[in-house]
């Protein structure tokens, strides 16, 4: 799971893909030696991976983005090594893409660069959000988006949660939710996400155990 030269992880506002994106990294980092973090979220100025670009450069994990003044700039803005670390022989990347039609169009202008390397396309959901409540809409958003990045969606995420409030059941609707989803698209569930050791006990997939690394400001 996630072990791709490239792992790709889109979704609309909310759904979590900064924080699977980090852990994905980690995740890699215990297998590889040099892991990046291509963060291409040109849309939000929050929770962005670079946000955490000093505690995962700790671990020996490359954030690629916008230093400086340009670092929480809302612009159409891909520093060119992203390019650079895609092709790289020796790097493992993650991508974490914005978070709507405009993050898509940017993830399209990388396709000749993704199309050269083995990648896997994830899309995170989670049906607790207002862009994803109904099979419809996310199904709705599954097909756009794909076809915004020109990009083919290899697998399904379910990460419904309701932050530090999330319970068994809500995780067990997650996976009803994406189960319905995922027959209407025919697009397969790779796994479900837990984080900080909600207990879930009657999980239908394979379960990715996350930790929360991105707090809100009244967190820190």
């Amino acid at each position: 799971m996630f072990d791709k030269k490239i792992n790709i992880f889109m979704g609309m506002f909310g759904s979590g893909k900064t924080e699977i994106s980090l852990n994905a990294a980690i995740k890699l980092k215990s297998k590889h030696e040099n892991v990046a973090i291509a963060d291409i979220d040109v849309i939000s100025s929050y929770f962005r991976s670079r946000d955490m670009r000093e505690t995962f450069e700790s671990k020996g994990i490359k954030i690629i983005a916008p230093e400086g003044k340009l670092m929480h700039a809302d612009l159409p803005i891909i520093v060119p090594q992203v390019a650079g670390y895609i092709t790289r022989k020796d790097y493992r990347v993650i991508i974490d893409v914005g978070g709507n039609d405009d993050g898509a169009v940017v993830l399209s202008s990388l396709k000749n660069h993704i199309d050269s390397q083995e990648s896997t396309t994830h899309f995170i959901v989670n049906p607790y959000r207002p862009f994803t409540d109904t099979v419809n809409k996310t199904v709705d958003h599954i097909e756009r988006l794909s076809q915004k990045s020109r990009r083919k969606i290899d697998y399904l995420i379910n990460n419904a949660n309701l932050g530090d409030e999330t319970k068994e059941e809500h995780i067990e609707y997650g996976e009803s939710f994406i189960k319905e989803v995922s027959e209407t698209t025919n697009i397969p569930v790779i796994t479900t996400v837990i984080m900080n050791g909600v207990k879930a006990k009657n999980t239908k997939f394979t379960i990715f155990k996350i930790t929360k690394y991105i707090k809100k400001i009244w967190e820190v």
